[in-house]
């Protein structure tokens, strides 16, 4: 074998050996569904109490971004990556309510009265879209 093969050789397994690590790493990782149900779950007792409902969307919000980046959807920000993932929601307007619910508990903190009908809202689109990314059964 000539030297310019093995040359030629070397740097082909180094080209295919940096694509398949790239590949590899960029690739959206399945998500544990155990984790997720289970955090979910305690999340959701929270809604027992009235007092709990700030903690909880709070919670569920959280439990979205993790499940976005987990799926490495792109976005400096939550709200980024749900304009990135827009798509993969089947009730896209649900999982922004929830998500402007918890800007909004974040900004006017203990002045906001939350009423049962928008903590149920919130949590059930921010629940419909860890289901449709696959974080939630």
């Amino acid at each position: 074998m000539t030297p310019e093969k093995i040359v030629f050789i070397i740097a082909l397994i180094l080209v295919i050996t940096s694509l398949a690590t790239t590949l590899f790493f960029k690739l959206p990782k399945k998500l544990k569904h155990d984790s997720f149900v289970e955090k979910w779950r305690a999340l959701q007792s929270r809604c027992a109490s009235k007092d709990q409902w700030k903690q909880a969307i709070i919670e569920a919000d959280d439990l979205l971004a993790l499940a976005l980046k987990k799926k490495k959807i792109k976005g400096a920000t939550t709200g980024e990556k749900l304009v990135a993932a827009q798509k993969l929601f089947t009730d896209h307007d649900g999982v922004w309510f929830g998500h402007k619910l918890r800007t909004k508990i974040d900004s006017g903190g203990d002045e906001i009265v939350l009423k049962k009908e928008e903590v149920k809202k919130a949590l059930m689109g921010i629940g419909q879209g860890l289901r449709d990314i696959g974080a939630l059964k």
